[in-house]
C-alpha cells in the first residue's frame, strides 16, 4: 500500500509539471482541468461560448458515440442552448433521455521550447476550450422555434444586413421548418479551461507572447491577446 501511495504521488506531480492526463481507478474525472488553467468566472465563459459559437455536439447513438457540429445560442438568463438538427441527423432521434457533451473550441496554438530562456523544455500546445454538459428536449411551440432561428440568424447577418427571417414567405418557411429539428439544451454544469502558460514563470510567458505575436495566423494573435489580459488581471 505505502508503494502505491509513493506511485500515485510521483504520478500526480508529473501531471501537474507536464500537463499529462493521468487517471486512477478509484478516481473520476470531467475535463481534465489543472487548478492554474480552470475558469472559475461564469461570466468570462459565458462571454467565450458567445464568441465561439459553433459548437460539437456529443451523445450516444445507437450504442456509440456521435458528434454533430452546430451553431448554438445560448440564453443566460435561462441557462439554456438553443439549436437545431438536420431531421435526416438521426442523432436526434434518442438523444433526449441521456445527458450529452458540448464543446466550444477557441483559439489554439503550438508552443515551441526554442522560444523559452533554456533548451531544457518540451513542446506544448496553449488553448481555450469550454465543456458544456446537459440535457436535451425537442422544441414544439412554433413562437419558441421561430424566435431561436431568429436570434440564430440576427447574431450571425451583419448589422447594415437588409435580411430578415420574418420577411421570408411563411410557406417557404413551414416547407423548410419541416426539414429540421429543433431544441433546447438545460445547462447542468459547465467546465472552462484556458491552457496559457499559466505554469510557467511571468518571464517565460512574455517571451511566449512575443514570439506568438510574430507569426501572422489568427490563432496565435488571439492566444498572445489572452495570455496577455492574463497577466494582467494577475497584477491588478
Amino acid at each position: 500500500m505505502e508503494v502505491l501511495f509513493l506511485l500515485k504521488r510521483f504520478l500526480r506531480y508529473y501531471k501537474r509539471m507536464y500537463d499529462i492526463h493521468i487517471t486512477f481507478r478509484n478516481e473520476e474525472y470531467d475535463m481534465y482541468i489543472p487548478k492554474y488553467f480552470k475558469i472559475n468566472d461564469e461570466e468570462v465563459i459565458y462571454n467565450f461560448i458567445e464568441e465561439n459559437g459553433f459548437a460539437t455536439v456529443f451523445s450516444q447513438h445507437n450504442g456509440g458515440p456521435y458528434a454533430t457540429h452546430l451553431p448554438l445560442i445560448l440564453d443566460r438568463t435561462k441557462r439554456e442552448l438553443y439549436g437545431h438538427f438536420a431531421k435526416p441527423n438521426h442523432q436526434w432521434k434518442d438523444i433526449e433521455n441521456q445527458e450529452v457533451l458540448i464543446i466550444f473550441q477557441g483559439p489554439h496554438c503550438y508552443i515551441s521550447p526554442s522560444w523559452y530562456e533554456t533548451q531544457d523544455a518540451v513542446p506544448t500546445w496553449n488553448y481555450v476550450s469550454i465543456h458544456v454538459y446537459g440535457n436535451m428536449e425537442m422544441i414544439m411551440d412554433e413562437q419558441e422555434i421561430m424566435d431561436a432561428l431568429s436570434d440564430l440568424v440576427v447574431k450571425y447577418e451583419l448589422p447594415e444586413s437588409p435580411y430578415k427571417l420574418e420577411d421570408v414567405d411563411s410557406n417557404y418557411m413551414s416547407g423548410l421548418s419541416k426539414g429540421i429539428v429543433p431544441f433546447k439544451i438545460k445547462i447542468n454544469r459547465i467546465e472552462g479551461k484556458w491552457k496559457l502558460s499559466q505554469n510557467h514563470s511571468e518571464e517565460r510567458q512574455k517571451l511566449v507572447i512575443q514570439q506568438l505575436e510574430k507569426i501572422p495566423s489568427e490563432n496565435q494573435k488571439q492566444i498572445a491577446k489572452l495570455m496577455k489580459e492574463n497577466l494582467a488581471c494577475k497584477k491588478l
